[in-house]
C-alpha cells in the first residue's frame, strides 16, 4: 500500500494587511511573533512565513533590525522553515522589502509576480473605531494603490537573494502572475521545483470560486508541468474551504492570521497554531498526512537551516 501524501502546512502569521484594531490576537510584538510562530510550528506548520511590525503601533516594518528581534528565537526553537517576505507592505519600495532576506539568507523567502491592485478599503464596512491613526489611512488609502511588482523589480529580488541560496514562495494572485513565472522560467532565472502559492480573494487578484481554483491550477500544470509545487491561500472566509479543495486535489496549503482573522462567522481565532490545528484536522480528515519541516526542505530543495545568516 503506497504511503499518504505529504502536505505541507504554511502559517503567515501577521502579514501587512490586519491591524492592530481588527483582532487582539494578531501578533504585533517581537514577542508575540516569536510565540506565535514558535506554537505554529509546534502545531504542525513545516513554513512559518514571517513579517515585522512596530512594536508599538502594529504598523509594518521591513527594516532588517525589526526582524533581529525575533528571527533568532525562532531560528532557535522552532523547527519550522522561515520564509521571509519580500512583499513587505504595498505601499514599500522593492529595495525597502529586499532588506531583511538580504540580510538574513533565509531558505525561503516570498516573492510577488506581478503588479496589481490591492484593494483593502472594503474592511471599512468591518471595523469603525481604530487605535492607531495609521490604521483607517491604510484601508483608504489602497482605493488608489497599486502594488509593484515589475518585471525589473522581480529580477532586482532574484538577484539579490539569489547568491544566496534562497529559494522563493511565488505568489500568484491572478493567472498572469503565473505567465510572469513562465517567462522567468524560461529566461533561465528561476529553476524548479517551483513553490508557486496562488492566491485568492484579494480584491484586485482572482475570485475565490472553486472554478477560479481550478483554472489555477490548469494553467500551473500547463505551463510548469511536473516542475512546481502547488500551495494555495485563500483570504478571509473562504481560507479553510480553499485548503480543503487543494489538499483534495494533491495541493499543500497556507493558513493564518496574515490571511484570515476567523475562525468561524463571527468568531475571531485565537491562534495561529489554532488555524495550523483546524488545516491538519482538514488534511489528515482526507486521509493524507503533514509533511514535517525536513520532508518540506527535500520537496521544495531547501539549502537547510544551518546555511542561513539567521544566528
Amino acid at each position: 500500500m503506497a504511503a499518504p501524501r505529504k502536505v505541507i502546512i504554511s502559517c503567515a502569521l501577521t502579514g501587512a494587511i490586519h491591524t492592530p484594531s481588527m483582532s487582539p490576537h494578531l501578533p504585533v510584538t517581537p514577542d508575540q511573533i516569536a510565540e506565535q510562530a514558535i506554537a505554529a510550528s509546534k502545531a504542525g506548520a513545516a513554513i512559518v512565513h514571517l513579517h515585522a511590525r512596530n512594536p508599538e503601533t502594529g504598523r509594518p516594518d521591513q527594516s532588517a533590525e525589526a526582524f533581529a528581534k525575533f528571527l533568532p528565537k525562532v531560528h532557535a526553537e522552532a523547527e519550522a522553515i522561515i520564509n521571509i517576505t519580500t512583499g513587505g507592505a504595498p505601499h514599500m519600495t522593492v529595495q525597502e522589502r529586499v532588506v531583511p532576506a538580504r540580510t538574513f539568507k533565509p531558505e525561503l523567502a516570498s516573492l510577488n509576480m506581478g503588479s496589481m491592485n490591492f484593494g483593502l478599503f472594503p474592511m471599512l464596512k468591518r471595523y469603525k473605531q481604530f487605535a492607531h491613526e495609521w490604521e483607517q489611512q491604510h484601508l483608504e488609502n489602497s482605493r488608489g494603490l497599486i502594488f509593484r511588482n515589475t518585471y525589473a523589480d522581480i529580477a532586482y529580488i532574484l538577484e539579490e537573494l539569489g547568491d544566496a541560496g534562497t529559494r522563493f514562495e511565488f505568489e500568484c494572485y491572478d493567472t498572469a502572475h503565473l505567465y510572469n513565472l513562465a517567462h522567468f522560467l524560461d529566461a533561465g532565472l528561476v529553476k524548479g521545483p517551483l513553490f508557486v502559492q496562488t492566491v485568492f480573494g484579494i480584491l484586485g487578484g482572482i475570485g475565490t470560486h472553486p472554478d477560479d481554483v481550478a483554472h489555477m491550477k490548469r494553467t500551473a500544470d500547463r505551463l510548469f508541468g511536473d516542475s512546481y509545487v502547488w500551495s494555495v491561500l485563500g483570504a478571509g472566509r473562504n481560507q479553510m474551504n480553499i485548503a480543503a479543495t487543494a489538499a483534495a486535489q494533491g495541493g499543500h496549503v497556507r493558513v493564518g492570521l496574515e490571511d484570515n482573522l476567523w475562525d468561524g462567522p463571527g468568531r475571531l481565532a485565537e491562534s495561529n497554531a489554532q488555524q495550523v490545528a483546524r488545516a491538519r484536522q482538514i488534511v489528515e480528515g482526507l486521509g493524507l498526512e503533514i509533511a514535517t519541516p525536513e520532508e518540506a526542505r527535500q520537496i521544495l530543495g531547501l539549502k537547510g537551516k544551518a546555511r542561513t545568516a539567521i544566528t
